[in-house]
């Protein structure tokens, strides 16, 4: 697993209720039992370690956030946009 990988796992088990150790990026987010608050907290986290913006809906992009490994495209790809991406910020 590379670094991003690595370090949204750590920032799941970091905000999670009952952390667990057998967290790879097929793991479904719904079996990781995240409350929605946890969540929110859980994107700004992402945000800051990877210095982006995650544009969530959760009506529009439930097929994005499925999986652990479909969190961990998702900041990949924001990331390869590069400051483009920062200046939505704004």
């Amino acid at each position: 697993m590379d670094e991003v990988g690595t370090k949204i796992i750590e920032i799941l088990k970091k905000h999670m209720k009952e952390p667990r150790d057998d967290i790879s990026l097929e793991t479904p987010l719904q079996d990781l039992k995240i409350e929605s608050l946890d969540l929110a907290m859980i994107v700004f986290d992402i945000e800051d370690t990877f210095g982006i913006e995650i544009p969530y809906n959760a009506n529009e992009d439930v097929e994005d956030f499925k999986t652990v490994g479909s969190v961990v495209d998702r900041v990949k790809g924001l990331m390869a946009k590069g400051p483009a991406a920062e200046g939505a910020k704004a």
